[in-house]
Protein backbone atom coordinates (compact mmCIF):
# COMPACT_ATOMS: atom_id res chain seq x y z
CA UNK A 1 0.00 0.00 0.00
CA UNK A 2 1.26 3.45 -0.92
CA UNK A 3 -0.12 6.36 1.09
CA UNK A 4 0.51 9.92 -0.05
CA UNK A 5 -0.22 12.57 2.59
CA UNK A 6 -1.11 15.89 1.02
CA UNK A 7 -2.21 19.22 2.43
CA UNK A 8 -0.99 22.72 3.10
CA UNK A 9 2.39 23.30 4.68
CA UNK A 10 2.08 22.95 8.44
CA UNK A 11 -0.86 20.53 8.25
CA UNK A 12 1.08 17.76 10.01
CA UNK A 13 1.97 15.52 7.06
CA UNK A 14 5.43 14.61 8.37
CA UNK A 15 4.19 14.14 11.93
CA UNK A 16 1.24 11.95 10.91
CA UNK A 17 3.32 10.18 8.25
CA UNK A 18 5.84 8.96 10.80
CA UNK A 19 3.03 7.74 13.05
CA UNK A 20 1.28 5.93 10.21
CA UNK A 21 4.42 4.26 8.91
CA UNK A 22 5.34 3.02 12.37
CA UNK A 23 1.84 1.70 13.06
CA UNK A 24 1.53 0.04 9.62
CA UNK A 25 5.11 -1.25 9.57
CA UNK A 26 5.97 0.30 6.20
CA UNK A 27 8.69 2.82 5.23
CA UNK A 28 8.20 6.55 5.67
CA UNK A 29 9.50 9.12 3.19
CA UNK A 30 9.43 12.86 3.69
CA UNK A 31 9.55 14.10 0.10
CA UNK A 32 11.36 17.33 1.01
CA UNK A 33 14.05 15.37 2.89
CA UNK A 34 14.46 13.06 -0.08
CA UNK A 35 14.94 16.06 -2.40
CA UNK A 36 17.55 17.51 -0.02
CA UNK A 37 19.39 14.17 -0.10
CA UNK A 38 19.17 13.88 -3.89
CA UNK A 39 20.37 17.44 -4.51
CA UNK A 40 22.81 17.71 -1.58
CA UNK A 41 21.32 21.15 -0.90
CA UNK A 42 18.72 22.53 1.47
CA UNK A 43 15.29 23.46 0.14
CA UNK A 44 16.19 27.11 0.78
CA UNK A 45 19.38 26.73 -1.31
CA UNK A 46 17.51 25.03 -4.17
CA UNK A 47 14.92 27.82 -4.25
CA UNK A 48 17.58 30.54 -4.05
CA UNK A 49 19.97 29.03 -6.61
CA UNK A 50 17.67 27.31 -9.13
CA UNK A 51 14.19 28.65 -8.37
CA UNK A 52 10.82 27.08 -7.69
CA UNK A 53 10.38 25.55 -11.16
CA UNK A 54 13.58 23.52 -10.78
CA UNK A 55 12.49 22.46 -7.28
CA UNK A 56 9.10 21.29 -8.60
CA UNK A 57 10.80 19.18 -11.28
CA UNK A 58 13.06 17.58 -8.65
CA UNK A 59 10.01 16.97 -6.46
CA UNK A 60 8.19 15.15 -9.27
CA UNK A 61 11.25 13.09 -10.24
CA UNK A 62 12.06 12.04 -6.67
CA UNK A 63 8.41 11.13 -6.00
CA UNK A 64 8.33 8.95 -9.14
CA UNK A 65 11.61 7.21 -8.26
CA UNK A 66 10.42 6.36 -4.74
CA UNK A 67 6.98 5.27 -5.94
CA UNK A 68 8.32 3.05 -8.68
CA UNK A 69 10.89 1.41 -6.41
CA UNK A 70 8.73 0.74 -3.31
CA UNK A 71 5.50 -1.28 -3.23
CA UNK A 72 4.50 0.14 0.18
CA UNK A 73 5.21 3.37 2.01
CA UNK A 74 3.82 6.48 3.61
CA UNK A 75 5.01 9.67 1.93
CA UNK A 76 4.64 13.18 3.34
CA UNK A 77 4.43 15.37 0.24
CA UNK A 78 5.20 19.06 0.10
CA UNK A 79 2.26 21.45 0.28
CA UNK A 80 2.55 22.26 -3.43
CA UNK A 81 3.34 18.76 -4.66
CA UNK A 82 -0.20 17.89 -5.85
CA UNK A 83 -0.45 21.17 -7.79
CA UNK A 84 2.24 20.57 -10.43
CA UNK A 85 2.85 18.16 -13.35
CA UNK A 86 -0.41 16.24 -12.76
CA UNK A 87 1.13 14.91 -9.54
CA UNK A 88 -2.21 14.45 -7.79
CA UNK A 89 -3.43 12.23 -10.65
CA UNK A 90 -0.18 10.24 -10.50
CA UNK A 91 -0.56 9.78 -6.73
CA UNK A 92 -4.19 8.69 -7.11
CA UNK A 93 -3.17 6.10 -9.73
CA UNK A 94 -0.23 4.86 -7.66
CA UNK A 95 -1.74 4.70 -4.19
CA UNK A 96 -4.10 6.35 -1.74
CA UNK A 97 -4.04 10.11 -1.32
CA UNK A 98 -4.95 11.46 2.10
CA UNK A 99 -5.68 15.18 2.54
CA UNK A 100 -4.93 16.54 6.01
CA UNK A 101 -7.28 19.51 5.93
CA UNK A 102 -6.11 21.65 8.82
CA UNK A 103 -8.02 24.86 9.59
CA UNK A 104 -6.55 28.18 8.41
CA UNK A 105 -6.21 29.62 11.95
CA UNK A 106 -4.30 26.50 13.04
CA UNK A 107 -2.06 26.66 9.95
CA UNK A 108 -1.30 30.31 10.73
CA UNK A 109 -0.39 29.48 14.35
CA UNK A 110 1.92 26.66 13.29
CA UNK A 111 3.55 28.46 10.36
CA UNK A 112 4.20 31.62 12.37
CA UNK A 113 6.63 29.53 14.44
CA UNK A 114 8.31 28.01 11.36
CA UNK A 115 8.67 30.98 8.98
CA UNK A 116 12.47 30.94 8.88
CA UNK A 117 12.63 27.30 7.78
CA UNK A 118 10.23 27.78 4.88
CA UNK A 119 11.51 29.57 1.75
CA UNK A 120 8.08 30.75 0.61
CA UNK A 121 7.34 32.35 4.02
CA UNK A 122 10.64 33.70 5.30
CA UNK A 123 10.27 37.29 4.05
CA UNK A 124 6.61 37.75 5.02
CA UNK A 125 5.32 39.89 7.88
CA UNK A 126 2.77 38.27 10.19
CA UNK A 127 -0.12 39.96 8.33
CA UNK A 128 1.34 38.99 4.95
CA UNK A 129 1.64 35.41 6.22
CA UNK A 130 -2.07 35.32 7.07
CA UNK A 131 -2.97 36.64 3.58
CA UNK A 132 -0.50 34.25 1.92
CA UNK A 133 -2.01 31.22 3.67
CA UNK A 134 -5.53 32.24 2.66
CA UNK A 135 -4.59 32.86 -0.98
CA UNK A 136 -2.35 29.79 -1.45
CA UNK A 137 -4.82 27.52 0.32
CA UNK A 138 -7.60 28.80 -1.92
CA UNK A 139 -5.45 28.20 -5.04
CA UNK A 140 -4.43 24.70 -3.95
CA UNK A 141 -7.76 23.50 -2.59
CA UNK A 142 -8.87 22.21 -6.02
CA UNK A 143 -5.91 19.80 -6.00
CA UNK A 144 -6.25 18.80 -2.36
CA UNK A 145 -9.94 18.00 -2.89
CA UNK A 146 -8.95 15.29 -5.39
CA UNK A 147 -7.61 13.16 -2.52
CA UNK A 148 -9.37 9.85 -1.95
CA UNK A 149 -9.46 10.37 1.83
CA UNK A 150 -10.13 13.65 3.62
CA UNK A 151 -9.16 14.12 7.25
CA UNK A 152 -11.02 17.19 8.48
CA UNK A 153 -9.97 17.00 12.12
CA UNK A 154 -6.22 17.21 12.72
CA UNK A 155 -6.73 15.94 16.27
CA UNK A 156 -8.30 12.69 15.04
CA UNK A 157 -6.76 9.64 16.73
CA UNK A 158 -4.36 7.64 14.56
CA UNK A 159 -6.61 4.56 14.62
CA UNK A 160 -9.49 6.57 13.12
CA UNK A 161 -7.23 7.94 10.39
CA UNK A 162 -6.15 4.38 9.54
CA UNK A 163 -9.80 3.29 9.52
CA UNK A 164 -10.65 6.08 7.04
CA UNK A 165 -7.69 5.17 4.80
CA UNK A 166 -8.57 1.48 4.61
CA UNK A 167 -12.26 2.15 3.98
CA UNK A 168 -11.80 4.73 1.25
Amino acid sequence: MRIFLIGFMGSGKSFRGKQLSEKLGIPFFDLDEQIVNAESKSINEIFAEQGEEYFRLCEKDVMHIITESHPSFVMACGGGTPCYFNNVEYMNRSGTTVWLNTSLPELYTRLLKEKEQRPLLRELSDEQLKAFIGKKFSDRRIYYEQARVKIEDDQLPLEQIIEKIFHA
